[in-house]
């Protein structure tokens, strides 16, 4: 089932590719955008009544329908305005240079190259020159190219896992499935042998992994860790800022701010990258409160304990 939102793309993309193919048979265009014959004819009956403003005959696209339903070939014409491909918009750039540099942070070798390097054609194509920076708590390069090793070639793995915050140091042997990053936090989701059961291992936490000479074993459908407070928010977070705090309505763009007598004020902010927020909050202290959406902030909370947790172990009589 396609929708209009489908066919306006779909069209847009088939004018200049029509153009480029003069005489294609509607066979290969239909399977070249992979849809049937049938959605390709509608399509065309709808693309005979698109055009300039003014709607005179001159004004539209010419499609020869006769030649497409009868002899199964496509002409078009009086379409040159629609010959230059869609471009990026520079918020769909942004996203696309974010999504990039997640992959280069998280990928080793060649997968890694290929990620900068389309990241920074990208750039200088859509002339997206502001730097688009990623904070990813990737952990040690070592290790997570032999986690991603031992993932592509299902490898078990005997894992040197620091709890920091309960100050414990454990040796799990896994079934390595998959690399996750969640709030730019990267994360392995194994199969734990001993417990029998999905286990989450923050990568910065890993110490060590080593093979145990043994080959991996599928355990079916891997957990993900999608559903977060930054994909339910849509990336905007609400803070409640103490007079003391107001400053980065001055140094941050805001959406929404909201002064309240005592000079401290209400902002709505558009967040692009949920580590910006953690680093933020952390700076801020106790100055900032998150009001909406729950579960924002809670990453720098559990950074500025285990800070906490880290000194009274060094200093216990402080």
């Amino acid at each position: 089932m396609t929708t209009s939102q489908d066919q306006v793309a779909r069209l847009l993309a088939m004018v200049p590719y029509l153009q480029a193919h003069p005489g294609i048979t509607v066979a290969e265009t239909a399977e070249d955008f992979g849809i049937s014959k049938k959605q390709l004819l509608a399509d065309l009956n709808v693309l005979w009544m698109c055009g300039l403003p003014g709607g005179l005959p001159g004004d539209l696209i010419e499609v020869d329908m006769d030649a497409a339903q009868n002899e199964g070939i496509i002409h078009i014409s009086n379409a040159d305005y629609l010959t230059r491909p869609a471009r990026f918009t520079p918020d769909e750039a942004v996203s696309l240079l974010v999504a990039l540099q997640a992959v280069a942070e998280m990928a080793t070798g060649e997968g890694g190259e290929a990620a900068r390097s389309a990241a920074v054609k990208l750039s200088e194509a859509t002339g997206q020159r502001a730097p688009v920076v990623l904070a990813v708590n990737k952990g040690d390069d070592q290790i997570r190219e032999t986690l991603t090793t031992a993932i592509e070639n299902s490898l078990q793995l005997r894992l040197v896992y620091d709890g920091a915050a309960r100050g414990e140091t454990s040796y799990p042997v896994v079934d390595p499935a998959e690399l996750q990053m969640r709030d730019s936090v990267v994360y392995l989701q194994a199969w734990s042998v001993e417990r029998e059961d999905w286990r989450t291992y923050r990568l910065d936490r890993i110490a060590g992994a080593e093979p145990t000479g043994r080959s991996a074993t599928g355990h079916g459908a891997i957990p993900s860790l999608a559903g977060g407070w930054f994909d339910q928010s849509d990336g905007e977070v609400v803070l409640e800022l103490a007079p003391s705090a107001t400053w980065v309505i001055d140094y941050y763009p805001v959406r929404e701010v909201e002064k309240n007598d005592d000079g401290s004020a209400r902002v709505r902010f558009a967040v692009a990258d949920a580590a910006w927020l953690d680093s933020l909050l952390l700076r801020l202290g106790g100055s900032a409160r998150v009001m909406v959406p729950g579960g924002a902030g809670a990453a720098a909370a559990a950074a500025a304990q285990e800070a906490i947790d880290r000194t009274r172990a060094v200093f216990p009589g402080d």
